[in-house]
């Protein structure tokens, strides 16, 4: 311990070991890093559908390979940095609640000392804004306000994840609205496109705004022990484990029918059988894997919950897919 009272690195494991990067990559939460490249990811495959609606998709395609590395990479990079700084952020202030809801975790396990967690912090935070702002404007804003929304979720004296409405309303406009549109314009912005939004975009925006609602409010189901201990004030707490689990499931299963609904009607320009297929496929799947989930037991709980995120990542691969058979 007294290591870790002289170096802000220090840690059980040594800096930089094998065993520190597995502790760093567990700090990131790695399915929030999943998600957070793959909307990078899929937003630029939807710029580049629409860049081949003016031209054809090979001269699209083309133009891709040359001049929008640096905008792809750039946003990459500031958007990881700008995730690990926010659940860093979260980690460094829910110690003790993770010492109960997430033991894995490094700073509650102790595989990281608080200063480790904080430098990591305080350089991530920097380095999403410094690479934001070098890549283009329309990033840079996307970046600053994400990183803004994040810290008052989890920084006292405003820590907005005490309140329920507005911790739900605090996740879902980062993932929902803030990143996809930012993203969209930033990559309209480096192919010199115009910069309104088109439909698929906003469908898109729709459909991830409100799926995440549903993972803001399943995310504290398996966590009840620890919010009640310390008073942090969740929708499963009020409502009951049940409750919530029926309303998120119910709110996935509108977004599916709804993203459906546009490309069957043709609001968006979607592939329509691509997307009706797959989206029926996934919604099925939920509903049966949702059968089997005992909510008495947190480990299935929790692993439910993995299977949201992980319908929330193909979201992103599929729907940019059926813009470009579109």
């Amino acid at each position: 311990m007294s290591h870790s009272q002289n170096s802000p690195l220090s840690s059980k494991a040594a800096p930089f070991s094998f065993d520190w990067l597995y502790a760093f990559w567990k700090f990131s939460r790695p399915h929030t890093i999943i998600g957070t490249s793959l909307s990078v990811l899929g937003l630029f495959l939807i710029a580049v559908a629409v860049g081949g609606d003016a031209m054809n998709h090979g001269d699209a395609m083309n133009r891709v390979s040359t001049s929008s590395v640096l905008p792809l990479l750039g946003a990459w990079v500031s958007c990881l940095c700008g995730n690990v700084y926010i659940v860093g952020l979260n980690q460094l202030e829910d110690v003790e609640i993770d010492k109960i809801n997430k033991p894995h975790l490094p700073l509650a396990s102790g595989e990281f000392s608080r200063k480790t967690g904080q430098l990591i912090v305080g350089i991530t935070g920097i380095l999403a804004l410094v690479v934001a702002w070098l890549t283009g404007p329309f990033l840079f804003g996307m970046v600053a306000i994400s990183l803004a929304i994040g810290t008052a979720y989890s920084l006292p004296p405003i820590r907005l994840k005490q309140f329920p409405v507005w911790a739900a309303l605090c996740i879902f406009s980062v993932r929902g609205s803030i990143v996809n549109l930012g993203l969209y314009l930033h990559y309209s912005w480096a192919f010199h496109q115009s910069q309104a939004i088109v439909p698929a975009v906003w469908a898109l925006t729709l459909f991830i705004l409100v799926f995440t609602f549903a993972i803001a409010i399943f995310k504290d189901i398996p966590d009840m022990e620890g919010d009640r201990l310390y008073n942090i004030s969740t929708f499963t707490i009020q409502l009951g484990a049940k409750a919530v689990f029926n309303l998120a499931l119910w709110t996935i299963t509108v977004c599916y029918l709804g993203i459906i609904l546009v490309a069957v009607l043709g609001v968006a320009s979607v592939n329509p059988i691509f997307v009706v297929i797959t989206h029926l496929g996934l919604l099925l799947w939920m509903w049966l894997r949702s059968l089997k989930v005992d909510l008495e037991d947190k480990t299935a709980i929790a692993q439910f919950y993995q299977f949201i995120w992980k319908l929330f990542f193909i979201e992103y691969l599929i729907f940019p897919i059926a813009c470009l058979l579109a």
